[in-house]
């Protein structure tokens, strides 16, 4: 064999081996390596909050060969978390881990993709979002801010409340001041409680100082971690305002629109994995963090049904007002109100009571 034949052969059998390698990482010979940063609204150490995000991260490196590398950065240390919308939507930053629940400011129907008062469990909220019109009317609102949103995880019930005191009644929860997310704290607002959006590391030395009176965050385990059993020690169930709550990733849209549909397909499938770990273990780990919480003194409670009734009473006044005073909001709720009238004959057919 001539030396040229033989380079011919080893130059041929070299890209073959090339595209056997991109083959195996899911990568495409013209795939752009990724090295992207993403703030957090969470700390990575916060239990399915900020883990999800840090294990997407992970999950994504491994399911593109290395291709794809996003940095997750805790809090604060690339911009401050209330800044991420903006700072993703102009390009400053290129990724952000959160949920739509925190943009009402910016658009308020994104609101209703994060976690909807009295709404659905998880499996009728996906159902709503993937094959009831959910999507579709998520990727047309963030556009419009020049970010893309892909949904990245989903948890279970949360609690909603920590009282210093029992609360039997609601004149009980009149004056307090209290720390609220989302839709929900729209409806304390009815009721004559001043809402705060604080963030969860803020919270206890609030409660500590008295700056706060009361507080909702998330599910038992992550909760019980927080600490705010030393102050306040009325825990009340449901989770009224989140049966179920939807995290997201952002990306600048001009970023996303650049990747291949190769990538895009590794983030959203990677994605779609986080939607599997955070319901799982958040129905896991509930159990155990509940019969700590009762051993440390924590009174347990269920609201009374009136109460419920009038939460119930009052979201509904907001929704009705959020609609006719936001068109986006208004198509967001039509979609959402004909999904679940629809899935109310599955359900009452499917489910056991």
């Amino acid at each position: 064999m001539t030396f040229k034949g033989l380079g011919s052969k080893l130059a041929t059998a070299a890209v073959a081996c090339g595209l056997t390698v991109a083959a195996a990482t899911g990568a495409s010979a013209e795939d752009k390596r990724i090295n992207w940063k993403m703030a957090s609204w969470f700390p990575s150490s916060l239990t399915q909050l900020g883990t999800l995000g840090k294990n997407m991260t992970v999950k994504l490196e491994r399911v593109s060969g290395g291709n794809i590398r996003i940095k997750f950065f805790e809090p604060n240390a690339l911009i401050p978390a209330k800044e991420c919308f903006d700072a993703v939507g102009q390009g400053s930053v290129d990724a952000c881990w959160s949920t739509p629940g925190y943009w009402y400011g910016k658009e308020p129907a994104m609101a209703m993709f994060a976690a909807v008062p009295f709404g659905p469990s998880a499996g009728e909220y996906m159902g709503w979002i993937y094959y009831g019109g959910g999507i579709q009317l998520w990727d047309e609102l963030y556009a419009k801010h020049g970010l893309k949103s892909v949904p990245c995880g989903i948890i279970a019930p949360e609690a909603s409340g920590w009282f210093r005191n029992e609360i039997k009644t609601i004149e009980d929860m009149q004056g307090l001041k209290m720390r609220f997310f989302g839709l929900g704290a729209k409806v304390m607002e009815k009721i004559g409680v001043s809402t705060q959006l604080i963030a969860g590391g803020d919270i206890f030395p609030a409660l500590e100082r008295g700056s706060i009176d009361a507080t909702e965050y998330s599910m038992p385990a992550i909760d019980l971690n927080l600490g705010f059993y030393q102050i306040a020690k009325h825990y009340y169930f449901p989770g009224w305002h989140q049966q179920s709550t939807i995290f997201e990733v952002l990306f600048n849209l001009e970023k996303w629109n650049a990747l291949s549909d190769t990538q895009r397909a590794q983030i959203e499938i990677t994605c779609g994995d986080s939607f599997r770990e955070g319901l799982a273990e958040g129905e896991a780990i509930q159990a155990k963090a509940l019969i700590e919480l009762k051993s440390k003194g924590v009174q347990i409670h269920r609201w009374p049904q009136e109460i419920l009734d009038t939460l119930e009473e009052k979201w509904n006044e907001v929704a009705a007002e959020d609609a006719a005073r936001d068109a986006n909001f208004k198509r967001v709720w039509e979609s959402y109100s004909a999904f679940r009238k629809d899935y109310a004959v599955w359900k009452e057919l499917g489910y056991l009571n």
